[in-house]
């Protein structure tokens, strides 16, 4: 039996920041696993933040599953987990994701104020379909994100490249609204439209208030497992870098849901071990500055 390896040392005062995770009371995408209760637990994140040496995490919360599955209540069960630990967990509420029924009808401004009021939020996420459906663009979704950008929060979007235009005009209207980007922007390497996409999104980094997580390598790329995904490396993440700087780029693990394409120890040292385009400051900032220039940084408050 191996010991398990310690975690790198860091730069004195350094914090390292999982901008991108999740965390589930029951795992939702497989009733057929062994360990449905623990799979994508509070309990099995804090385990590899330490194994890992990694301070804190912004749990993505994801109100996904059906039946036996549901996890109705994830943004409960994260903030409860945030309260336990506020040193540790920051909670991005699941507001009117495209799983939900109220996704993208009237009142969508007034249901993530009283998110926001409710678990005392400093973000939120939100995810879209596909396809853009025009919404971002209507009076519901400007009163949206305006709403966001008055209460002072920051917007975790899962967005396809289809989307990237209504971001940008979202960015531009609201200026002082921080917009995280999942996982690359998606820009998947075999999509026929790559270099068109890729262009959209290099093009998002006209606006200032829009930041991009350098996670999700698997999603980009086949084979999944691939680490440590040159063609992603070089293709996708290198010309990001250079776009938006280390300062508007936040690594995040996707952990639990990556596991079965690449470890968390993978996944950081993806940023530690196979960016040699950044200085040691600079890869600080994507291992956790960047979160903390936009107010990510503080302790969750109880409600």
């Amino acid at each position: 039996m191996h010991d398990r390896a310690l975690p790198a040392a860091k730069p004195d005062g350094a914090v390292i920041f999982d901008s991108h995770c999740h965390a589930w009371r029951r795992w939702p995408y497989d009733a057929r696993v062994p360990d449905p209760n623990h799979r994508g637990s509070i309990g099995g994140l804090l385990y590899e933040l330490d194994a890992a040496g990694v301070d804190r995490a912004a749990v993505v919360c994801a109100r996904i599953g059906a039946g036996s599955l549901a996890n109705d209540d994830n943004n409960d069960y994260v903030a409860a987990a945030a309260c336990r630990h506020p040193d540790r967990l920051v909670v991005m509420a699941d507001v009117d994701s495209r799983w939900l029924p109220e996704h993208h009808t009237p009142g969508a401004a007034d249901r993530l104020r009283g998110a926001a009021e409710r678990y005392e939020l400093t973000a939120f996420t939100h995810y879209v379909h596909d396809e853009d459906d025009g919404w971002f663009g209507s009076d519901d979704g400007a009163e949206f994100f305006g709403t966001a950008a008055d209460l002072g929060l920051v917007a975790s979007l899962s967005v396809s490249p289809s989307w990237f235009p209504a971001v940008g005009a979202v960015a531009a209207g609201n200026p002082t609204l921080p917009i995280l980007l999942h996982h690359l922007g998606h820009l998947r390497l075999d999509d026929p439209a790559f270099g068109a996409a890729r262009a959209g999104l290099l093009a998002l980094a006209d606006r200032p208030n829009v930041m991009v997580k350098v996670s999700g390598f698997h999603y980009l790329t086949t084979p999944s497992w691939g680490f440590p995904y040159p063609d992603v490396c070089e293709r996708v993440l290198r010309p990001i870098a250079h776009a938006f700087g280390p300062h508007r780029l936040a690594w995040g693990s996707d952990f639990p849901v990556a596991r079965q394409h690449v470890s968390y120890a993978q996944s950081l040292a993806m940023v530690r071990d196979h960016t040699p385009w950044w200085t040691d400051a600079e890869r600080a900032l994507v291992l956790g500055g960047s979160l903390g220039r936009v107010g990510l940084d503080g302790p969750h408050r109880s409600p």
